[in-house]
């Protein structure tokens, strides 16, 4: 027999978590946490230049004028309501006084709401005091109206509008 076999069996401590382990494990936590924060940060700013403009202070200066121009509309009191009509898109102009708006010269554009392809301009022409139509022939789903109307005072007015054809 052997010296080995005659030795008494050691008995294995059962393991245990001590502060150490549980150190270690915190520790390689948060190393985890912040080496993924670091990458995605590198991703983003390898990827996105920060420049959202190319001239931001004069698209600045515009929103400015935008601003004064929505405030001057609010003082108007105009008011448009839109609807496509077999193959018109027909504008109801009201003022303040909700009397119609006659002689006003309006331009429209329709465009795709996700999509900037398929642009068609619009030229209204009034029937009717304060009802304005532009041919539209040929349309299907849904389009997003801009208009443009202004008067011989030049008080401008601007509005946008969703229509839907069948």
């Amino acid at each position: 027999m052997s010296v080995a076999s005659l030795e008494p069996r050691r008995a294995r401590r059962p393991f245990r978590i001590t502060g150490w382990h549980v150190l270690a494990g915190m520790i390689a936590f948060f190393a985890v946490v912040i080496a993924v924060d670091v990458a995605f940060t590198v991703m983003a700013l390898r990827t996105f230049p920060g420049q959202v403009s190319v001239t931001p202070y004069e698209d600045g200066l515009l929103y400015n004028k935008k601003l004064e121009q929505i405030a001057a509309q609010e003082r108007l009191g105009w008011r448009a309501s839109a609807a496509q009509e077999g193959g018109v898109v027909a504008i109801q102009m009201r003022d303040a006084q909700d009397a119609p708006l006659v002689g006003l010269t309006i331009r429209g554009r329709l465009e795709r709401p996700a999509t900037e392809a398929g642009k068609i301009t619009l030229a209204f022409r009034e029937v009717e005091p304060g009802r304005y139509v532009a041919d539209a022939k040929g349309l299907a789903g849904s389009w997003d109206l801009t208009l443009f109307a202004h008067d011989a005072r030049n008080n401008a007015f601007e509005a946008e509008r969703r229509l839907t054809w069948p």
